[in-house]
Protein backbone atom coordinates (compact mmCIF):
# COMPACT_ATOMS: atom_id res chain seq x y z
CA UNK A 1 0.00 0.00 0.00
CA UNK A 2 1.03 3.17 -1.18
CA UNK A 3 0.58 6.61 0.43
CA UNK A 4 -0.08 9.72 -2.26
CA UNK A 5 3.44 10.84 -2.38
CA UNK A 6 4.42 7.14 -3.35
CA UNK A 7 5.95 6.17 0.22
CA UNK A 8 4.75 3.04 1.77
CA UNK A 9 2.58 3.64 4.67
CA UNK A 10 4.57 0.89 6.84
CA UNK A 11 7.61 3.13 6.82
CA UNK A 12 5.90 6.22 7.99
CA UNK A 13 4.56 3.92 11.01
CA UNK A 14 7.69 2.55 11.68
CA UNK A 15 9.26 6.27 12.05
CA UNK A 16 6.44 7.20 14.11
CA UNK A 17 7.04 4.45 16.88
CA UNK A 18 10.94 5.32 16.78
CA UNK A 19 10.29 8.64 17.11
CA UNK A 20 8.07 7.90 20.31
CA UNK A 21 10.56 5.72 21.80
CA UNK A 22 13.56 8.36 21.49
CA UNK A 23 10.80 10.74 23.62
CA UNK A 24 10.68 8.44 25.59
CA UNK A 25 14.23 7.63 26.28
CA UNK A 26 15.13 11.04 26.64
CA UNK A 27 12.00 11.36 29.50
CA UNK A 28 13.46 8.89 31.39
CA UNK A 29 16.94 10.05 31.16
CA UNK A 30 15.65 13.51 32.70
CA UNK A 31 13.49 11.61 35.79
CA UNK A 32 16.50 9.76 36.46
CA UNK A 33 19.21 12.93 36.33
CA UNK A 34 16.12 14.77 38.78
CA UNK A 35 15.89 11.72 41.45
CA UNK A 36 20.36 11.72 41.49
CA UNK A 37 19.88 15.94 41.45
CA UNK A 38 17.59 15.27 44.52
CA UNK A 39 19.52 12.55 46.85
CA UNK A 40 22.74 14.40 45.97
CA UNK A 41 20.98 17.65 47.55
CA UNK A 42 19.88 15.44 50.58
CA UNK A 43 23.36 13.89 51.05
CA UNK A 44 24.91 17.47 50.74
CA UNK A 45 22.68 18.86 53.23
CA UNK A 46 23.20 15.94 55.88
CA UNK A 47 26.74 16.76 55.60
CA UNK A 48 25.88 20.23 56.38
CA UNK A 49 23.73 19.64 59.27
CA UNK A 50 26.35 16.98 60.68
CA UNK A 51 29.38 19.98 60.11
CA UNK A 52 27.17 22.64 62.21
CA UNK A 53 25.76 19.87 64.62
CA UNK A 54 29.06 19.28 65.42
CA UNK A 55 30.22 22.72 65.83
CA UNK A 56 27.35 23.45 67.75
CA UNK A 57 27.91 20.72 70.63
CA UNK A 58 31.97 21.26 70.70
CA UNK A 59 31.14 24.77 71.52
CA UNK A 60 28.18 23.74 74.02
CA UNK A 61 30.52 21.31 75.53
CA UNK A 62 33.41 23.32 75.94
CA UNK A 63 31.26 26.20 77.74
CA UNK A 64 29.50 23.40 79.63
CA UNK A 65 33.01 22.11 81.27
CA UNK A 66 34.09 26.29 81.51
CA UNK A 67 30.81 26.72 83.59
CA UNK A 68 31.55 23.68 85.64
CA UNK A 69 35.09 24.81 86.15
CA UNK A 70 33.89 28.05 88.08
CA UNK A 71 32.88 25.92 91.13
CA UNK A 72 29.29 26.93 91.31
CA UNK A 73 26.61 24.94 90.57
CA UNK A 74 24.74 28.15 89.36
CA UNK A 75 27.32 28.36 86.22
CA UNK A 76 26.15 25.71 84.33
CA UNK A 77 22.28 25.78 85.19
CA UNK A 78 21.99 27.05 81.77
CA UNK A 79 22.17 23.77 80.39
CA UNK A 80 19.71 22.05 82.03
CA UNK A 81 16.05 21.44 81.72
CA UNK A 82 14.93 22.22 85.06
CA UNK A 83 11.63 19.76 84.38
CA UNK A 84 11.23 17.46 87.80
CA UNK A 85 11.74 13.86 86.45
CA UNK A 86 14.47 14.06 84.87
CA UNK A 87 17.41 11.42 86.55
CA UNK A 88 21.23 13.07 86.06
CA UNK A 89 23.70 10.22 86.67
CA UNK A 90 27.44 11.31 88.36
CA UNK A 91 30.31 9.95 89.60
CA UNK A 92 29.11 9.76 93.13
CA UNK A 93 26.42 9.69 94.56
CA UNK A 94 24.13 7.27 91.92
CA UNK A 95 21.92 9.48 90.91
CA UNK A 96 19.88 12.60 90.79
CA UNK A 97 16.03 12.90 89.95
CA UNK A 98 15.78 16.65 89.09
CA UNK A 99 18.00 19.82 88.39
CA UNK A 100 17.56 21.16 92.03
CA UNK A 101 18.39 18.17 93.50
CA UNK A 102 21.86 17.87 91.45
CA UNK A 103 22.78 21.44 91.60
CA UNK A 104 22.55 21.13 95.56
CA UNK A 105 24.78 17.86 95.74
CA UNK A 106 27.28 18.39 93.81
CA UNK A 107 27.70 22.00 95.19
CA UNK A 108 28.02 20.44 98.64
CA UNK A 109 30.15 17.33 97.54
CA UNK A 110 32.11 18.32 94.94
CA UNK A 111 32.19 21.90 95.04
CA UNK A 112 32.15 23.62 98.05
CA UNK A 113 35.53 21.96 99.46
CA UNK A 114 37.45 22.67 96.56
CA UNK A 115 39.97 25.63 95.75
CA UNK A 116 40.28 24.70 92.11
CA UNK A 117 38.16 22.93 89.79
CA UNK A 118 39.06 21.93 85.50
CA UNK A 119 36.88 19.58 83.86
CA UNK A 120 38.09 19.41 80.36
CA UNK A 121 36.56 17.35 77.40
CA UNK A 122 38.38 15.62 74.51
CA UNK A 123 39.06 16.00 71.35
CA UNK A 124 37.04 12.87 70.74
CA UNK A 125 33.06 14.12 70.78
CA UNK A 126 31.02 12.47 69.03
CA UNK A 127 27.21 13.82 68.04
CA UNK A 128 23.88 11.90 67.09
CA UNK A 129 20.31 13.86 66.45
CA UNK A 130 17.53 13.31 65.55
CA UNK A 131 15.17 15.56 64.94
CA UNK A 132 15.31 18.10 68.46
CA UNK A 133 17.25 14.93 70.25
CA UNK A 134 20.65 14.68 70.42
CA UNK A 135 22.94 12.86 72.23
CA UNK A 136 26.70 13.60 72.66
CA UNK A 137 29.61 11.23 73.82
CA UNK A 138 33.40 12.23 74.45
CA UNK A 139 35.71 11.58 77.50
CA UNK A 140 36.33 14.16 80.19
CA UNK A 141 39.37 14.74 82.59
CA UNK A 142 38.13 16.10 85.82
CA UNK A 143 41.27 18.01 88.32
CA UNK A 144 40.79 19.42 91.22
CA UNK A 145 42.81 20.94 94.82
CA UNK A 146 41.13 21.32 97.61
CA UNK A 147 41.14 23.84 100.18
CA UNK A 148 43.64 21.61 102.01
CA UNK A 149 46.19 21.36 98.97
CA UNK A 150 44.98 17.73 98.59
CA UNK A 151 44.71 16.86 94.28
CA UNK A 152 42.23 15.17 92.66
CA UNK A 153 42.86 13.86 88.99
CA UNK A 154 40.15 11.28 87.30
CA UNK A 155 39.04 10.36 83.50
CA UNK A 156 35.69 10.52 83.02
CA UNK A 157 33.22 9.11 80.51
CA UNK A 158 30.49 11.68 79.67
CA UNK A 159 26.88 11.00 77.85
CA UNK A 160 24.48 14.02 77.18
CA UNK A 161 21.06 13.40 76.22
CA UNK A 162 19.74 16.84 74.78
CA UNK A 163 16.16 18.38 73.92
CA UNK A 164 16.56 21.59 72.01
CA UNK A 165 13.60 24.17 73.29
CA UNK A 166 13.06 27.20 70.83
CA UNK A 167 16.94 28.12 69.72
CA UNK A 168 18.12 26.53 72.88
CA UNK A 169 19.69 23.46 73.53
CA UNK A 170 18.64 21.89 77.23
CA UNK A 171 20.12 19.00 78.94
CA UNK A 172 17.63 16.97 80.02
CA UNK A 173 19.61 13.73 80.89
CA UNK A 174 23.46 12.70 81.23
CA UNK A 175 25.76 10.02 82.79
CA UNK A 176 28.99 10.37 83.60
CA UNK A 177 31.23 8.03 84.96
CA UNK A 178 34.91 6.67 85.85
CA UNK A 179 36.69 3.81 84.79
CA UNK A 180 37.35 1.57 87.79
CA UNK A 181 41.37 1.80 88.61
CA UNK A 182 43.54 0.11 86.35
CA UNK A 183 41.70 0.32 83.46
Amino acid sequence: MASDCGEPVVEQRAESRSSKTVGRGHWLVYVVLAILGGLLTFVGARAQQKATDDAVFRKLTDEYCAAWSTGNADAPAKFYDKSNGLIFYDVAPFSYGNWAQYHDEVQKYFLDGAHIIKLTAGKDLRVSRRGLIAWTTVPMHFASTDKSGKTQEMDLRYTGIWEKHGATWLLVHEHISAPLPGN
